[in-house]
């Protein structure tokens, strides 16, 4: 059997149990600390005076966000390769198509929001080329070649969009967590365990599991 056949055997035999498989879960936890360490350090960085440091902080914001990016776009490839678990979340209903509806804005904010932070870097100029993860060289989207005047409006309109992803990002997530408190304290479901690392089962446990979320 051919090593993809293998590797989608054993992710989907998590989804059909309703959880994500452990690539989807860790692709889940990683991002979500790395976003929320970015909406700190960019009300952080936007607080210091300008200077060396200001600039420094700049880099490592657009960094991590480039790293976010290409995070984004491997959990899309897994996703589309592994499809995501049918759980209860995913019952009839306006609930369900705002969760989807909100899975897919933050898709579209984790592209829009590194790329329009990538574009105003560029267009400053740097001296030093931004690196992913700190390491792989990126070099500038090309704007050199256009007059001052262009490069200002390429920054202009990339920090009104940058501004705009933000508003929309803060808000998505304490809408996020919000359901995810509410499927798993409430709606008492499933919902919330899918997505959590896996425990070992207890074995000194009456049905041989950590938690039941339908249990009495």
């Amino acid at each position: 059997m051919k090593l993809h056949n293998l590797i989608r055997k054993w992710a989907v035999s998590y989804t059909n149990a309703g959880k994500y498989s452990p690539i989807g879960v860790w692709f889940h936890w990683i991002m979500a600390a790395l976003v929320l360490f970015q909406l700190w350090v960019g009300w952080i960085m936007t607080r210091r005076p300008v200077g060396g440091d200001k600039l420094d902080a700049y880099e490592l914001h657009s960094e991590i966000g480039l790293s976010i990016l290409l995070l984004a776009i491997l959990r899309f490839g897994w996703r589309l390769f592994i499809p995501d678990p049918i759980n209860d979340a995913d019952a009839p209903g306006w609930q369900s198509k705002a969760a989807h509806l909100t899975h897919y804005l933050f898709y579209g904010l984790f592209a829009l929001l590194p790329l329009s932070g990538w574009a105003m870097w560029s267009a400053i100029q740097p001296v030093e080329p931004l690196r992913l993860a700190g390491i792989v060289p990126i070099p500038p989207m090309p704007f050199h070649t256009l007059s001052p005047g262009w490069q200002y409006r390429v920054l202009d309109w990339a920090e009104w969009l940058h501004v705009l992803g933000v508003i929309g990002l803060a808000a998505l997530v304490p809408l996020h967590v919000g359901a995810a408190l509410k499927h798993h304290f409430w709606d008492r479901d499933d919902t919330v365990i899918g997505i959590l690392p896996e425990i070992q089962d207890d074995p000194e446990a009456p049905d041989h599991r950590q938690y039941n979320p339908t249990g009495v």
